[in-house]
């Protein structure tokens, strides 16, 4: 398959993954700034204006991941983008979900936390010193790591990816990890739901004695009863009713819901149900 990116193409993507988190937010922190880094690739592979409006709303979805991270994934998605066809366009938001964590964990592990603290070491040892040079030289340091190294991660994703996609349409692998990525997903999402959102109940069943059959001789703590059927039962379906709902209005009124869940969080707090 010819392919339609050049090198000026990534490297307007490049310029763009820089200034990806200014469009941060609450409702798909990366998603916005993801599509904009993507866009000058998707307006090459679809001149069709309706092509492209669905390619960058596929794009503008929940994304988050560490920014040397962002830089990996934004090549491979562009190289899926160009060398897959129309049904295999589902399996790009999977890949980018399953990757994004782990990308995240290590850029956050390699570059936050290793090569930040030794450049800043060496930069803070010379100015203590009186030398101006210290801030200079962790500038320079960092960036060798942080700009060529997210040039170079876009680079080596868009030319991995189609490599990969071009070697390996035989074996059906896209298909493979998607549903890989789709499961490594919804692990995350499910182990997200039960350690972030905390929905419990105070809630307490009083039962008839055995002895005396006066009622209230055994009481039986509702959390209690939910933990042993299913721990974070009501954090689970308390996500799942505000899914359908983003889902049936098409997110349209996420700030609504949002409120709405306050208030009726401290209604139900002051009548003792939560």
């Amino acid at each position: 398959m010819e392919q339609k990116l050049t090198k000026k193409d990534l490297w307007i993507m490049f310029m763009r993954l820089n200034t990806m988190r200014i469009t941060l937010n609450y409702e798909t922190l990366q998603g916005v700034g993801f599509m904009r880094a993507i866009s000058p690739a998707l307006e090459k592979i679809y001149p069709d204006k309706q092509d492209l409006s669905e390619a960058m709303k596929r794009h503008a979805v929940f994304y988050n991941s560490h920014v040397n991270g962002d830089a990996a994934i934004l090549g491979l998605a562009a190289a899926m983008e160009e060398s897959t066809g129309p049904d295999e366009k589902e399996g790009i938001n999977p890949l980018k979900t399953g990757l994004m964590g782990p990308l995240a964990g290590l850029g956050d592990s390699l570059v936050k936390f290793t090569w930040v603290p030794i450049v800043g070491s060496i930069g803070a040892s010379l100015a203590l010193s009186g030398s101006v040079l210290g801030p200079v030289l962790m500038f320079i340091l960092y960036n060798i790591v942080n700009m060529i190294g997210r040039y170079y991660a876009v680079v080596y994703g868009y030319k991995k990816g189609i490599e990969f996609l071009n070697n390996n349409r035989e074996n059906n692998m896209i298909q493979r990890i998607s549903t890989m990525a789709n499961v490594v997903g919804l692990m995350v999402v499910g182990s997200l739901i039960a350690t972030v959102i905390k929905v419990k109940t105070p809630l307490e069943i009083a039962v008839n004695s055995t002895v005396t059959g006066e009622i209230g001789g055994n009481v039986i703590k509702l959390q209690e009863m939910l933990d042993i059927i299913m721990p974070s039962f009501l954090s689970l379906l308390v996500t799942i009713v505000v899914y359908r709902v983003l889902k049936k209005t098409n997110g349209s009124h996420a700030a609504l819901i949002i409120i709405s869940m306050m208030v009726i969080t401290i209604i139900l707090k002051f009548f003792g149900i939560l």
